[in-house]
């Protein structure tokens, strides 16, 4: 009697655990509005979070702004679907597609970002974070914070949070 309790307890925390690491997630759950408010030192209107699947994979996306200024935080992560462009291969086509994208180390698989710069194609106050994390790609993107390092802490902050969940 106790062996079947004890494999039935096993397999009941086999499925759950199956269960959990296919469950998508919600970026606007794990950053949440008083997060995004710390980030942007202001309070920020009531949060734009959408969630979809798409045929390239699942997406979670989330916009924060702020009530009193320009500021901004955009969190995306898009989960690639099999067959689907691989995260490494959009990083590479962002990476390309910009001006001077400096490697930002410590953070996922591979991660870089863009700052405001008019070679970025960004407007000034602004920092691009993207990070790869296996079949997972994040965008966190950061404006009207002036000190580009003050911002990059920030946006990795934000990435750790959702690396965390992956």
């Amino acid at each position: 009697m106790r062996r079947a309790f004890l494999l039935m307890l096993i397999m009941s925390n086999l499925a759950i655990g199956a269960i959990a690491a296919e469950t998508p997630i919600d970026v606007s759950q794990i950053i949440k509005k008083s997060d995004a408010e710390a980030v942007l030192g202001e309070p920020i209107k009531d949060p734009t979070p959408l969630n979809l699947n798409a045929r390239d994979g699942y997406y979670s996306k989330c916009n924060y702004y702020s009530t009193k200024s320009n500021r901004s935080l955009i969190v995306r992560v898009r989960h690639a679907a099999d067959g689907t462009i691989d995260p490494q291969q959009e990083f590479e086509q962002v990476a390309a597609s910009g001006g001077a994208m400096k490697t930002v180390d410590d953070l996922g698989d591979k991660a870089g970002m863009f700052n405001g710069s008019p070679q970025n194609g960004l407007p000034p106050n602004v920092v691009m974070l993207y990070v790869v994390k296996g079949k997972s790609f994040i965008t966190i993107g950061l404006s009207g914070i002036k000190d580009e390092n003050v911002a990059l802490e920030k946006a990795k902050t934000i990435a750790r949070k959702i690396l965390a969940q992956l």
